[in-house]
C-alpha cells in the first residue's frame, strides 16, 4: 500500500466549518492525500474551492452519484481509497451507506445518522463491507483524554460514584431570537438536522466523552429539553440524567444558548480513590484530585503518560497541541487499521459509537416528550 491513502470528500466547501479541520487534520501524519471531492452542491463553487486549495480539478465531480460513478471506473490502484463525510446530518447515511456498499473506507461526522433505525442498517452494511468506519468524536483524539481513559482502565479512580459532563456553546443566541434566522438555519430543521439540535450536534460529545473514558455503558436516561420560542421544534438547550449501574450515575449538560460561551466541553469522573477534571478548552491539562493528597497536574509529552496518549502526543512537552491535532490523531488511528496495521481500540471511535450516540439522542426525545420519564437504552 502507498505511502498516502487516496482520500476524498463529500461537504467540507468553503463555507464549512468543519472542512478546515479535517482537511488539515488529515495531512498532518502525512498519511492522505486529497485526489477526489464534492465539496460543493454547486459545482461552479466546487470547482472554484478545489481550485482554491489545488485539487485537480479532473475529479472534482458534479454530484455523489457521479462521484461513485466516476471512481468505480478507475482500476483500484488509482481509485479512491477512503472517503470523508462531511455534510449535513441528512446526507451522512445514504451518503455512508453507497460509500460502503462499492467498497470504500469510511470516516464520517457525528452524529452518523439521523435515526436509530438509520443507524442499525449502516451497521449491518459495515458488517457486509469489511472495511474500516470512523466516526469523528473529535475530543477522544487529545492525548490527556486518552490518558484519562487509560488511567480508568488501570483503576486509579477505583469504583465509578459520579459523572458530571457538560458542553456548552452560545453561538445560537444570534439567530434563536430572531424568527426569520431560525426558520433559515439546517441545525434548527428538522429535515436536515434530525430530530434534535443541541443533543444532536454536542450533547452526543458529551455522551461519548463519559462511555469513552469511564468504559461503562450509560443504561437509562431522563432528560429535559428548552426549544425558547415555540415555533422552533428543535432542542437548544438540554439537561440529561444518566444512570450507568445501580450506584453509578451522573449528568450530561449541553447548550447552544449558554450566552458567552465557546466550546465549553467538560467532564468531572469521580471515583472511591480519586477524581479526574478536563476541560476541552485547557486540552493540555488533566486535573488527578484526593480527598488525602494534593491535587495532581498531568501534561502531554511526558514518560509518565500511557502508550495510547503518548501515541497522539507530535511534540516535546510544553508545546501546545490543539483541535487540529486531536483530529488528526482519529485520522491517523483509521490509516492504521485501513492498512491493516495493529491499533489501539481507543485510536478512533467506529460505528458502535456511531449507533450508540443515535441511541443516545433517541431516548433523550423521547424523555423529555413522555414528560420528563427514564428511558432504558438498548
Amino acid at each position: 500500500m502507498p505511502k498516502k491513502l487516496r482520500l476524498g470528500i463529500l461537504g467540507g466547501g468553503g463555507d464549512s466549518l468543519i472542512g478546515v479541520l479535517h482537511r488539515v487534520a488529515s495531512q498532518i501524519n502525512d498519511n492522505y492525500e486529497i485526489v477526489g471531492a464534492v465539496f460543493n452542491p454547486d459545482y461552479k463553487a466546487n470547482k472554484a474551492f478545489a481550485r482554491e486549495i489545488d485539487v485537480p480539478l479532473n475529479r472534482i465531480y458534479e454530484d455523489f452519484d457521479t462521484f461513485i460513478k466516476e471512481e468505480m471506473k478507475l482500476p483500484e490502484n488509482e481509485r479512491i481509497q477512503v472517503c470523508s463525510v462531511l455534510t449535513p446530518n441528512f446526507l451522512h447515511y445514504p451518503m455512508a451507506l453507497k460509500l460502503l456498499e462499492n467498497g470504500f473506507h469510511v470516516i464520517c461526522e457525528k452524529p452518523m445518522t439521523t435515526t436509530l433505525d438509520e443507524a442499525k442498517k449502516l451497521q449491518k452494511a459495515h458488517k457486509k463491507a469489511g472495511t474500516v468506519f470512523a466516526l469523528t468524536h473529535t475530543y477522544t483524539g487529545y492525548p490527556m483524554v486518552r490518558q484519562m481513559r487509560e488511567m480508568i482502565k488501570a483503576g486509579v479512580l477505583g469504583k465509578i460514584h459520579k459523572v458530571d459532563a457538560v458542553y456548552y456553546q452560545g453561538w445560537i443566541n444570534t439567530i434563536i431570537h430572531d424568527k426569520k434566522k431560525r426558520a433559515s438555519v439546517w441545525r434548527l430543521d428538522p429535515k436536515k438536522a434530525g430530530i434534535s439540535s443541541c443533543i444532536g450536534d454536542i450533547g452526543v460529545h458529551a455522551f461519548n466523552m463519559v462511555e469513552y473514558t469511564t468504559g461503562l455503558k450509560v443504561k437509562s436516561i431522563l432528560s429535559d429539553f428548552n426549544y425558547l420560542y415555540k415555533d422552533n421544534a428543535m432542542d437548544v438547550d438540554g439537561t440529561v440524567l444518566i444512570r450507568m449501574a445501580e450506584h453509578v450515575k451522573g449528568v450530561i449538560r449541553s447548550s447552544q444558548v449558554a450566552t458567552g460561551e465557546e466550546n465549553g466541553l467538560a467532564i468531572a469522573i469521580y471515583g472511591e480513590k480519586a477524581a479526574f477534571r478536563w476541560e476541552q478548552e485547557n486540552p493540555n491539562f488533566l486535573y488527578v484530585l484526593s480527598d488525602t493528597k494534593p491535587t495532581q497536574v498531568y501534561k502531554p509529552g511526558h514518560a509518565y503518560n500511557s502508550k495510547l496518549s503518548l501515541e497522539g502526543t507530535k511534540l516535546p512537552p510544553g508545546h501546545p497541541e490543539g483541535i487540529f491535532d486531536s483530529m488528526a490523531n482519529i485520522y491517523k488511528g483509521a490509516a492504521k487499521a485501513i492498512r491493516g496495521r495493529k491499533f489501539n481500540d481507543g485510536e478512533f471511535p467506529t460505528m458502535l459509537d456511531g449507533v450508540r450516540g443515535m441511541n443516545f439522542i433517541e431516548a433523550t426525545v423521547a424523555s423529555h416528550k413522555g414528560g420528563n420519564v427514564w428511558v432504558q437504552l438498548e
